[in-house]
């Protein structure tokens, strides 16, 4: 049976299985992880996960896959395939016990994924996600620079990087024509008052443009004025802009802002 990778669902699938070494290793895999895989495809990643973990939940958007994938994971009972839309599925839910996410994801999901699976997924205490290289770079980005922004902050906040890897274009089908890489973070803490970090920082980079103050203010989190004064409060001035700031500072300026 041939199967078509589908554009719009930012599908390319993993070939080559040359790169699961670095994979398990990067994830560090060991016989009693439970893992979450989204967007397992023809099941190369998936099967190599069962063969060497107590558990895998892979959730897949594509229903066109479950006959490939039931061929390919025939006989490994300790796999669950959920067909459905993980950005709406209660993924805590859907994989119980899973501590560790391994995955190939969608170009076109891949960041929301891993943004909303850091408070979501509180149980998750380890990442190795293959992403685009823009996107892996954007991750663990510094303050100041074109690639740092939102995600790079709530990933900073939440996690620290344990592990790199560039990914050739040829271990896909269809090839890519952009770079891709892996990348693996494990968890440190969740900041206090997340949710409210989280808001404050979205609407800082939602106009990149403008300055912070003017940014959380179109974003309507708060006025310019009171934006103005809590950036007063962190030593900063209004005009800063919100790619200037630390990790760290996004979590001061949302304290002076409650």
């Amino acid at each position: 049976m041939s199967v078509f990778a589908k554009k719009g669902l930012g599908q390319r699938f993993l070939v080559d299985e040359n790169i699961l070494g670095v994979i398990g290793r990067l994830a560090r895999l060991g016989p009693d992880d439970v893992v979450l895989e989204i967007g397992p495809g023809l099941g190369i990643l998936t099967r190599y996960l069962a063969d060497r973990v107590d558990h895998v939940f892979a959730v897949e958007l594509d229903p066109s896959l479950e006959q490939p994938l039931a061929e390919r994971l025939s006989g490994r009972q300790n796999v669950v395939v959920r067909f459905g839309d993980a950005l709406e599925l209660d993924l805590a839910a859907e994989a119980p016990g899973a501590t560790k996410i391994v995955a190939n994801l969608p170009y076109n999901v891949a960041t929301p994924i891993v943004v909303e699976s850091l408070d979501r997924l509180r149980a998750i205490s380890l990442w190795c996600v293959m992403v685009q290289r823009e996107v892996a770079d954007r991750f663990f980005a510094d303050p100041s620079t074109k690639a740092y922004g939102a995600v790079s902050v709530l990933l900073q906040l939440v996690t620290e990087k344990v592990g790199f890897h560039p990914v050739a274009r040829s271990v896909f089908r269809p090839r890519p024509n952009v770079d891709s890489a892996l990348v693996a973070f494990q968890r440190t803490e969740l900041p206090p008052d997340y949710p409210r970090v989280k808001r404050v920082v979205a609407g800082a980079f939602a106009h990149r443009r403008k300055t912070l103050a003017n940014s959380l203010e179109l974003s309507g989190v708060v006025s310019r004025a009171e934006a103005a004064a809590a950036l007063g409060e962190i030593g900063r001035g209004a005009a800063v802009r919100a790619e200037e700031l630390g990790p760290g500072e996004f979590v001061a300026l949302a304290h002076a802002l409650s």
